[in-house]
Order: structure tokens, then C-alpha cells, then sequence
């Protein structure tokens, strides 16, 4: 087979309507900064004995109002889960011909391991040349607890390699671990998702029940497995949805519908937030897997001719979506650093160098590192492409006609 059907950039924009995923990536990783912006100065906002009203009252408007989507770091990492669900799978499904898992794969790892090696090498150099003080930063805080302050070889190699829960050079490749597992279980997600496109609404209440069950047992797998296959099940129904926005909009009570739609997946998406008054860790632990659900509406409404999708097409919106990646990757060193050097005592300035700073490290690692990944990913896919025996067509095959689809 070619190279260029094995590789997924050609399907992420699909009759040109899906580039608003992009901004909403882009969106996605600014509240992940954000997350971890917050995460710096909690020891300073949060309520405590010594701390005055007026702070304990800041904490409550950003974690437990609708103030909290601005921060809610850990669902914007579900809506990057459900973002691949759809956007991965779209190629095989769509792919004109034989389809090569094995110069898929091949693609995949170059296109996520070598971003991952630079954002280590950045973060190591930083560790290096600027040395991390523990006396700078509150004991016991996601400072102190999640951040390395040394290097060894196994704790790089662990890092490295992604095979670890979780991480202390960059944490945010806890991630990218799920990432990969989706890949090598992409094959089956697509078999699942066609046999099950039809019960379509079934099918995502159980996965919305499963990613309930799994945050409340706090197992990984239960927790965002689901968030894929939701995005999986977009991707074969994608051609009836599309077919039934289009139509709806012509409906006076369209931008109703999109609107409630847009605060109803808001509210899913940090209802277990909302839900911390009530005092019970249980309760918000399970209602963590209604983000699930919260990620999938964004997506769908990002699909749909809405407001949202046109505020996610503007130009500041793909820009980031083009950098999202990246910045992902590079924020937490830069950020971290920044703390190391100047105190999360002096958190407002923390934040106010270390977004731009982040914003133009990420910028500069898209263009160095990410692009030639891409391109390198793309010429390793055609490599192994035309080596391996495609898949079987009953597996790529093109999906039924859309008027199916939308059944």
C-alpha cells in the first residue's frame, strides 16, 4: 500500500468541516497550562487556618463554579481522549484501498515517542542548568510531590518509554500512555464500533456507565478507555450526524438546541467540581466519568455547524490547535522551572512569564521537534506500508451509506 493512507493528518479534516477540532484541541491544552497554573498557587488560594476569607472565597469561584472549566485540566485530557478516539479512526475507515495496521503503528510511535524524547531533553536541561530548591516551594504540594528535582537513567528510561503511571520529569505523558494502548487496540475499537454504530445511544450510555464505574474505583482502564471508543463510535456514525446537523440547522430552534447543548456538556464535563459542597469523595469520584460525556458533546458540537464550531475556526483557535501538542508537552517544564527559580510564593509572576513563555517554547517545539515529526512519521508509515500485508478489506471497508448511519 502507499504511505499516504496508512498516516492519520490527511482524514483529521474531512470534507474541510472538521478543522474546529482542532481549536478545540487548541482550547483544551490552554486549560491544561491553566490546571497546572492553579495547581502552583493552590498552597496560596486554597482554604487554610492562616489564610484570609477573601482568598478562601477566590478558591470557591474558581474550583466549585462554572469558573472551574477554565482550570479543569484533567477533562480537557478526556476531550483530547475522545478528540483521538474520532480523529485516528477516521483514516482506516476511510482509507480507498488496503489499509496497513503495522505501518499505522509504525507511524503512531514515531508521531507520539519523538515529541515525547524532546519534551524529556527540554525538561533535562532545564533540571541541569537550572537547579531545582525544594525550600522554594511548599512541602507537600504538586510542587514538592510530582515534580523531579534530579535526574536518574531508569527514571528516564521509565519516561521514556512511557511505562510508567505516573511521571515526575514531564508529568503530563501519563497521558500519552493511553495514547499508545489506544493504538495497538485501534483494529478492535473500529470492529466494536461498526457492529455497535447503530445502537449507537445504547452503546455510548454504557460507556458512560463504565467510565462512571471506573473513576469511582479509580481504575485507569475503566476510566479512559471509554472516552476513546465514544470518540471511535463518532467516526463510523460521523457521515449521519453530519447529514442531521445540516439538516436540523434549518430549524428556527437550531441555535436553542446548540446552545443548551454547549452548557450541558459544560456541566458534565465539571459536574463532579460543582457536586464538592456536598462532601462526599465518592459521589465526585464517580461523577469524574460524566466528563466522558461533557467531551463528547463538545466534539459533536465542534462537528456541527454552531457557534461553538465557529468561534473554534477563528484564527487565534487553530493557531493553538496547531501548537497544542506541543505546548502540551512543554508547559509543566517551563512552568515548573519558572516556580523552582523564583518561589510559588511569587505565583503572579510565575503566571504572568510562564504562559507567554510557554505559549512561545511551544511554538518553537512545533516547528523544531512536532513538524518534523510529522513528516518523519508519515515516510516511516509508507516504509513499513509497503512491507506489511494490509488488512483484511472487510475491516476497512467503506461504512454504509449515511442514510444507515443515521439510524
Amino acid at each position: 500500500m502507499s504511505g499516504a493512507s496508512a498516516t492519520p493528518a490527511p482524514a483529521e479534516r474531512p470534507g474541510g468541516r472538521l478543522s474546529a477540532l482542532d481549536g478545540l484541541r487548541g482550547w483544551a491544552a490552554v486549560v491544561v497550562v491553566l490546571h497546572h497554573l492553579l495547581e502552583i498557587a493552590k498552597p496560596y488560594l486554597s482554604p487554610g487556618p492562616d489564610r484570609p476569607v477573601v482568598l478562601g472565597s477566590a478558591w470557591w469561584w474558581i474550583t466549585e463554579t462554572p469558573l472551574k472549566l477554565l482550570t479543569a485540566g484533567h477533562e480537557a485530557v478526556v476531550v483530547f481522549f475522545v478528540l483521538s478516539g474520532l480523529v485516528v479512526a477516521l483514516p482506516a475507515l476511510r482509507a480507498s484501498g488496503p489499509y496497513s495496521w503495522g505501518a499505522f503503528l509504525a507511524s503512531r510511535f514515531v508521531r507520539i515517542y519523538l515529541p515525547v524524547w524532546g519534551a524529556l531533553l527540554l525538561a533535562t536541561v532545564f533540571i541541569k542548568l537550572l537547579p531545582r530548591d525544594r525550600s522554594q516551594v511548599v512541602p507537600h504540594s504538586w510542587m514538592a510531590d510530582s515534580n523531579a528535582t534530579s535526574l536518574s537513567a531508569p527514571l528516564l528510561v521509565e519516561e521514556a518509554t512511557l511505562s510508567r503511571f505516573s511521571f515526575d520529569i514531564v508529568n503530563t505523558l501519563w497521558s500519552l500512555r493511553w495514547e499508545m494502548i489506544f493504538a495497538v487496540l485501534l483494529p478492535l475499537y473500529i470492529v466494536l464500533a461498526r457492529a455497535l454504530r447503530r445502537r449507537w445511544a445504547v452503546t455510548g450510555s454504557l460507556l458512560a456507565v463504565a467510565a462512571v464505574g471506573g473513576f469511582a474505583l479509580e481504575n485507569g482502564t475503566l476510566s479512559y478507555l471509554p472516552a476513546f471508543f465514544l470518540g471511535t463510535l463518532v467516526a463510523v456514525n460521523l457521515d449521519g450526524f453530519r447529514g442531521w446537523a445540516d439538516r436540523a440547522r434549518r430549524s428556527r430552534a437550531f441555535g436553542a438546541i446548540a446552545g443548551a447543548g454547549i452548557a450541558l456538556s459544560c456541566l458534565l464535563l465539571i459536574v463532579n467540581w460543582l457536586a464538592r459542597p456536598l462532601g462526599s469523595a465518592a459521589l465526585t469520584l464517580a461523577l469524574t466519568g460524566l466528563s466522558v460525556l461533557g467531551a463528547l458533546g463538545l466534539v459533536l458540537l465542534a462537528i456541527a455547524p454552531t457557534p461553538l464550531a465557529r468561534a473554534l475556526l477563528a484564527p487565534a483557535s487553530r493557531w493553538l490547535g496547531r501548537i497544542s501538542f506541543s505546548l502540551y508537552l512543554v508547559h509543566v517544564p517551563v512552568l515548573v522551572t519558572l516556580a523552582f527559580l523564583i518561589g510559588d510564593a511569587r505565583w503572579p509572576l510565575v503566571a504572568l512569564l510562564g504562559v507567554p513563555a510557554s505559549l512561545l517554547v511551544g511554538w518553537g517545539f512545533e516547528r523544531v521537534v512536532e513538524a518534523p515529526a510529522h513528516r518523519l512519521a508519515r515516510r516511516v508509515g509508507g516504509w513499513v506500508g509497503a512491507a506489511v500485508p494490509a488488512a483484511p478489506r472487510w475491516l476497512t471497508a467503506p461504512p454504509p451509506p449515511a442514510r444507515e448511519a443515521s439510524a
